[in-house]
């Protein structure tokens, strides 16, 4: 399969690499630019990205040779899927790879916006000592409301279970008893807006997704919720989300994810009420290198024909 070339345009572990070279021309263009792209992809027969790399209807028209889109990561909302399955294209990607990083990062920045971590540490890099202005919560029976329980979402609720949080989630495509075997009550969203002390979003970006946390869903929830968000920014309208900041419906969000992607020092991104951090979640080494070897296990088994463990389209 020596004559097989794949490009990967974003970043991607050495040992994945390694993997691919073994049976195809590998070309490793971390970063490369949109017009780049377009011009070089009729010469591949493989395409591997994260989330950076927007492969749209105008790559897949280019992109005549190619057989198999891999994503390095869960979202597939950067690919054109339609256009890719008009044109027989498979696309992969690995949806477990980044479940534990992520589900560590939801708790991580949980507990720092609960317990007040982030204002505490920059009062004191700022030389001030605010002790006594500083008075949170603890977490053991505050009610957490999961919005999705997919790999993600049912890590969080077993992990979050384990200190004392108690565990109510919302998922159509789950079963009751799966969302019990999962350390979750399983409800509707109307009663976890109005029950849920801490909200946090486990769901993928898609039509019926976007900006479904708006001034209609704020307006449901308990008053002072918190809100943390690790999926896509997509999901939250920031609009609405400043509002609700403003008002005190929200106590505080936490956000790794956001519309637009580097936002800048947005009014969201700059309130004393968010934490912020640039979309990290999925970056610890170990999710990047089980990353880098699922989808070069997979995109490897779409160029022979073999049976696909997560093929999209």
């Amino acid at each position: 399969m020596a004559q097989m070339k794949i490009l990967i345009t974003d970043n991607f572990t050495e040992n994945g690499i390694e993997s691919l070279s073994a049976s195809a021309d590998v070309d490793y263009q971390p970063g490369m630019a949109p017009d780049d792209l377009l011009d070089c992809i009729s010469a591949y027969d493989a395409l591997i990205v994260r989330g950076r790399t927007k492969v749209n209807a105008d790559v897949i028209v280019a992109a005549s040779k190619l057989k198999v889109i891999g994503r390095a990561g869960v979202g597939v909302d950067n690919i054109d899927l339609a256009s890719a399955q008009s044109r027989n294209i498979t696309v992969v990607n690995t949806p477990t790879a980044n479940t534990i990083a992520v589900a560590e990062h939801t708790l991580a920045l949980i507990f720092a916006l609960v317990r007040s971590v982030a204002q505490g540490d920059a009062a004191m890099k700022s030389g001030r000592w605010i002790k006594d202005d500083i008075v949170s919560t603890e977490m053991g029976g505050k009610v957490l409301g999961i919005v999705g329980l997919g790999n993600i979402g049912s890590a969080v609720a077993q992990r979050a279970a384990g200190f004392g949080l108690k565990v109510i989630a919302h998922d159509p495509k789950k079963t009751d008893e799966f969302l019990s075997r999962h350390s979750a009550e399983s409800v509707t969203l109307a009663d976890l807006y109005s029950r849920a002390d801490i909200i946090s979003l486990h769901v993928p970006l898609s039509p019926k997704t976007q900006h479904m946390i708006n001034g209609q869903a704020f307006a449901q929830m308990k008053r002072g919720v918190y809100l943390i968000c690790t999926a896509r920014g997509g999901i939250i309208n920031e609009t609405a989300l400043l509002s609700a900041l403003e008002t005190g419906q929200v106590a505080g969000a936490a956000l790794d994810v956001f519309a637009q992607e580097p936002p800048g020092l947005t009014a969201v991104v700059s309130h004393p009420k968010v934490i912020a951090t640039p979309h990290i979640a999925a970056q610890t080494h170990q999710a990047q290198i089980r990353a880098a070897a699922d989808i070069a296990d997979e995109v490897l088994a779409a160029l022979r024909g073999e049976p696909l463990r997560w093929k999209i389209v």
